[in-house]
């Protein structure tokens, strides 16, 4: 709902068989968004980066969460911490 009151349209993605959480394109911009409540363990975040990181265009591409340690990015998906997003969009 946030993003649609940003303007934006926003679909669930779909990557072969692969879901991408949120597709959200407004113009000529488009934003990749997965959401997940904490990143616990490596398999998690092999599922919430990794089919993101299979997308071969360069529009921004993320994974918000509530993890304290948020931020940074790994192998080019930002990782970002709720309030942030929330207030940055």
């Amino acid at each position: 709902m946030h993003l649609k009151s940003a303007g934006y349209n926003v679909s669930v993605g779909q990557l072969g068989k692969w879901e991408v959480g949120f597709v959200c394109e407004k113009a000529d911009q488009r934003l990749y968004v997965q959401v997940t409540y904490m990143i616990t363990d490596s398999k998690v975040r092999e599922r919430e980066f990794g089919n993101l990181l299979k997308i071969r265009d360069n529009f921004p591409k993320m994974v918000v969460s509530m993890d304290e340690v948020a931020g940074g990015n790994h192998h080019g998906v930002d990782h970002v911490h709720i309030q942030n997003f929330l207030l940055s969009i």
